[in-house]
């Protein structure tokens, strides 16, 4: 990568959500939905929901370190998911739901450390953090018809209720680092 873009791969439940809260950051320049972490190659959605793939549900986040962190961009997604579950977000369980941070960089590892240790002390989350970390070996894209699929189904149960909250708190949260509405 070059000075002005970074990548790292992110996994907070249904990648539908995670994809949902990182499009609406400055800086962030693109967000694919995919899978990371596992052991088959070239999984399909089907295969990765069956959990025998080791894959998580993730989203590649490629963006400009000069407009948004890699700080900002770990302290939103720690705050939009809970990350003190193993293999679950809400109603969403296994393996492939689980929280994960697959980084591209020395320097990504350490800052996601570092907050994950502030957010630890301070015991904000009642429990701690139990996020996979690991260096990104492969991202598979996901099927196409999971790219901007909040944006394109916004009227669809799921998408209302468990997306549309997220995103709330999120913008009143994060304001800051949003792109304008």
């Amino acid at each position: 990568m070059n000075d002005r873009h970074e990548i790292i791969v992110l996994g907070g439940g249904c990648f539908w959500c995670v994809e949902a809260v990182f499009k609406m950051c400055k800086g962030v320049e693109s967000v694919l939905p995919g899978y990371a972490g596992g052991h088959t190659k070239n999984p399909t959605y089907d295969e990765v929901c069956n959990g025998n793939t080791g894959h998580a549900e993730v989203v590649q986040v490629t963006y400009n370190p000069m407009i948004i962190s890699t700080k900002d961009i770990l302290t939103i997604f720690f705050a939009s998911h809970d990350p003190t579950t193993k293999n679950r977000q809400g109603a969403d369980i296994g393996t492939q739901y689980r929280s994960a941070v697959y980084y591209t960089s020395e320097v990504q590892k350490a800052i996601v450390e570092e907050i994950i240790e502030a957010i630890n002390s301070s015991h904000e989350l009642g429990a701690p953090i139990v996020t996979e970390i690991k260096p990104l070996d492969v991202f598979y894209k996901a099927e196409s018809y999971h790219h901007d699929y909040f944006s394109r189904n916004k009227d669809v149960p799921y998408c209302e209720l468990v997306i549309n909250p997220k995103l709330e708190k999120v913008q009143k949260e994060f304001a800051m680092v949003l792109k304008k509405q």
